[in-house]
């Protein structure tokens, strides 16, 4: 599907421009991705006349804030260490300079897209939304079948041998051990 297509490489830019648009970008995806849909969600549940199936204990809202928390920190992290080591953004329109294998992306290839998800599912838990956790849930695969591919794919023609160690080294999904 994207296979063709190539990731833009970031034009040289100070670190702090770089983190400004990371920071930037993160603000939108967060206001589409965890606000916005997850509202229309919920909403539609309440239309569809299925929101009695929603669940709802302070343990669960706080399990949902203390993950969203978790997942923000990792989120930002990433984005900070990309624009900083990798001398670009996390947008395909604007990709790294460098391959980034410091910080969260030492232990797992893609730290975004697992705090993408986490801060998904915390925010389904928050409003007790079913519907809202199962969205984000299928992000995952939706991510691992359509964009994964593009952006390996991408990595490794722009960083070559370099990429297919790290790839090598440090799984998609799954932390490896600090010791490793």
């Amino acid at each position: 599907m994207l296979s063709g297509i190539r990731g833009r490489e970031a034009d040289p830019a100070s670190c702090g421009w770089n983190v400004a648009k990371t920071l930037a970008q993160t603000l939108v995806f967060w206001l589409v991705f965890l606000v916005l849909l997850p509202a229309a969600i919920y909403r539609l549940e309440y239309e569809l006349g299925i929101d009695g199936a929603r669940f709802g204990s302070s343990a669960s809202q706080w399990t949902g804030v203390g993950l969203f928390v978790l997942g923000g920190t990792l989120g930002m992290v990433s984005g900070v260490m990309m624009a900083v080591y990798g001398a670009g953004t996390p947008l395909p329109l604007d990709c790294p300079r460098r391959l980034v294998v410091v910080g969260p992306y030492r232990y797992v290839r893609n730290p975004m897209a697992v705090a993408g998800l986490c801060q998904g599912i915390a925010v389904g838990l928050i409003l007790g939304s079913p519907a809202v956790v199962a969205y984000a849930a299928l992000g995952g695969p939706v991510w691992h079948l359509l964009v994964r591919p593009w952006e390996e794919a991408d990595l490794e023609a722009r960083f070559g041998e370099s990429y297919r160690r790290y790839r090598t080294a440090v799984r998609c999904w799954l932390p490896r051990s600090p010791g490793r």
